[in-house]
């Protein structure tokens, strides 16, 4: 089996890359930088684990094609991919640049669309090609991109598209003999400390071990793994060991548009309250 991690060279990249090689997985740990990269690929080998690493930009659509194939030729199959590649350039709207968003937006939404669509296209000639094809797609949204968060738009916007992209990719694998899953993951890592810092003020010995990233590892790795074949258009929201299934949009109350503007009035204010009210960062409704 063989599998491509994106952004493993730390944090939650790195702790998917391990855990996956625990299953028995070849892994590329693919990262911006490759010095990161090779130590986990050294760390894998050294477990007695197979590991490349290798130096990527994801939003490259060339050379993530060129890695796709570089796998296969070497492996013989992919088996597994696991987009996690991110940045943060957090900013409110009013102040954020237009580099702050552009680059988001390239590295988590499209950086997710180029490996996919690659090993989406290998997936597809294997399985025109009469194989019995078991494929894994994993992808990375987060509590912002579900639920929202201040001076995160471009962030959110990106990890929203992500989880939108997850759910249409699913249905179009699914022939193909491949699951498309997402996770949601709340960790401590490189990118998040400083944010979680000035969320929650400090970050306690026993909050460190609760976003401790191997909590996301064990979803991911299970969703990689054999019992996971037929989940699929699925969203984790992973916060240390308590895990939900994060559902979409949902249509409440609905009703038909009088003529009367007067009438449209009372039954949109009537609609908006009676709908669920917004959920938190935490995924709670409040009143």
């Amino acid at each position: 089996m063989s599998a491509i991690v994106t952004g493993a060279g730390r944090g939650l990249g790195r702790a998917h890359a391990l855990a996956l090689a625990a299953l028995g997985h070849a892994v590329v740990v693919t990262d911006a930088d490759d010095g990161p990269a090779g130590e986990v690929a050294a760390e894998i080998e050294a477990a007695g684990g197979t590991a490349v690493a290798c130096r990527l930009d994801v939003t490259d659509f060339a050379a993530t094609g060129e890695l796709v194939a570089s796998v296969v030729e070497r492996f013989g199959r992919l088996d597994a991919v696991v987009a996690n590649a991110g940045i943060l350039r957090d900013r409110t709207l009013a102040s954020m640049s237009e580099a702050e968003w552009d680059g988001v937006i390239a590295v988590h939404l499209k950086g997710t669309f180029t490996v996919a669509h690659h090993a989406a296209a290998h997936w597809r000639a294997r399985a025109k090609a009469g194989e019995d094809v078991d494929g894994r797609l994993v992808t990375t949204t987060s509590a912002s991109g579900l639920f929202g968060n201040i001076g995160q738009s471009n962030y959110a916007a990106a990890k929203a598209g992500i989880a939108a992209f997850t759910l249409v990719v699913a249905q179009e694998l699914r022939s193909y003999g491949v699951s498309v899953n997402c996770v949601a993951p709340s960790a401590l890592t490189r990118l998040t400390e400083a944010p979680l810092i000035r969320f929650e003020g400090g970050i306690t010995d026993r909050r460190r071990e609760e976003l401790d990233p191997h909590w996301v590892a064990r979803i991911v790795a299970w969703l990689c793994g054999p019992g996971a074949r037929d989940v699929t258009g699925r969203v984790f929201d992973i916060r240390g060991p308590r895990v939900g299934i994060a559902s979409g949009w949902h249509l409440e109350p609905t009703f038909t548009q009088p003529d009367d503007p007067d009438e449209l009035d009372r039954a949109l204010r009537a609609a908006i309250a009676a709908a669920p009210p917004a959920a938190d960062m935490e995924g709670q409704r409040h009143a």
